[in-house]
């Protein structure tokens, strides 16, 4: 049996359309001239002015309460208490006498005695601007009035009386007592 040859199907062709020739025409030549456009202006989309709390709480009047309003006042009066000590000491810096040798006995110990206790009170002095310089960070930390001891509020008079004092006078008073049993 012969085979059978398959049969490949023509492809279809167009007909191929003639092409147009193209004619160049000479278009006269323009000059370019170059067009300077303003610059553009940026415009930024502006925030919207939003209010807050902060701005709020600004404008009204902040409530002090009679115990801050005093410990206000009690700082003002430590520092000006500061400022006069530093100015005492200095003062006190500038007088204090040297050793001198007196022709008589006793007004050599005299002037000695002297030097001492104005050195004395001199230490003092150091001793309180110390004290006064904690209190004054203890109020601007805001722990300024509270007791040492027992953690408790010390009585705004006795805070004004001894502005320097870090336990309430029930605390104190038991301190000093064990101190004196432990003296005699």
């Amino acid at each position: 049996m012969p085979k059978k040859q398959s049969v490949k199907p023509l492809k279809k062709t167009t007909a191929k359309k003639p092409m147009k020739k193209k004619t160049t025409a000479k278009k006269p030549l323009k000059k370019k001239t170059a067009v300077i456009k303003p610059p553009e202006k940026k415009t930024t989309a502006k925030k919207p002015k939003i209010k807050t709390a902060v701005a709020k709480t600004a404008k009204k009047p902040v409530k002090i309460s009679l115990r801050e309003k005093k410990l206000q006042d009690i700082k003002k009066n430590l520092i000006a208490q500061k400022k006069a000590l530093l100015v005492g000491a200095l003062e006190a810096l500038n007088e204090l006498p040297g050793q001198t040798v007196f022709p008589d006995l006793g007004d050599q110990a005299t002037a000695e005695i002297e030097r001492n206790f104005m050195l004395r009170l001199k230490g003092r002095e150091r001793k309180l601007l110390k004290k006064i310089d904690e209190a004054i960070e203890r109020i601007n930390q805001k722990t300024f009035g509270i007791c040492d001891k027992c953690g408790l509020d010390i009585n705004i008079k006795r805070l004004e009386a001894r502005p320097v004092t870090t336990m309430c006078i029930d605390c104190k008073t038991l301190q000093e007592e064990e101190e004196k049993l432990r003296e005699g």
